[in-house]
């Protein structure tokens, strides 16, 4: 008899509470939405750097939610059995930290929510899990001219309520982790 394995915790509890997240939005009208959303409100306010993290849990509605989490689940895995758990949960932070600083920069009057910035994060690192010492993966490069090309034009001709400044972060971000990790690899180990 096959069981269910929960193969991939940092993306199940992910998803798992950013479902919750949605439902509680739902049923309170947006109240929850409100207060989990990073917004620039003082660089001194504490609630500020949390709503940094927690804004990664919201989602404007089902759809919102759906294109980020299909992606997530079809892709997540894969980067958490390559990266391990732990690095992949401090990659996560320190990108949703990252997008929020440039999102309070650069546009300090919007409120930025969902976790695309984090899909695109696990999108670039599975492009690296191949990655040989000296190389740089066609696949990488393809598909940062695909998602982070169109963000980028997206983000210049669009007015649709969608930050793709925090799919650009993200991106960049899994470029860094991708290059910095070499694919997943442990910096002793030799490589073939």
């Amino acid at each position: 008899m096959k069981r269910i394995s929960f193969n991939s915790p940092v993306i199940l509890v992910l998803t798992a509470v950013s479902a919750l997240v949605l439902l509680a939005n739902w049923l309170t009208g947006g109240v929850v939405n409100e207060f989990l959303a990073m917004r620039r409100t003082s660089w001194l306010s504490p609630l500020m750097y949390l709503r940094m993290l927690t804004s990664v849990f919201a989602h404007a509605n089902l759809a919102h939610f759906s294109a980020n989490f299909v992606m997530m689940l079809a892709v997540g895995p894969m980067v958490e059995e390559k990266y391990g758990s732990r690095r992949l949960v401090l990659m996560m932070v320190m990108t949703a930290v990252v997008t929020g600083v440039v999102s309070a920069i650069f546009f300090p009057r919007v409120a930025l929510i969902g976790a695309s910035g984090l899909v695109f994060l696990v999108i670039i690192l599975a492009s690296f899990t191949n990655m040989k010492q000296g190389q740089i993966p066609l696949t990488f490069i393809l598909v940062a001219v695909v998602y982070i090309g169109n963000e980028i034009i997206a983000g210049v001709v669009a007015d649709d309520n969608v930050s793709q400044l925090a799919h650009i972060v993200g991106g960049v971000c899994g470029a860094i982790f991708g290059y910095l990790t070499l694919g997943g690899r442990k910096k002793t180990e030799p490589t073939p």
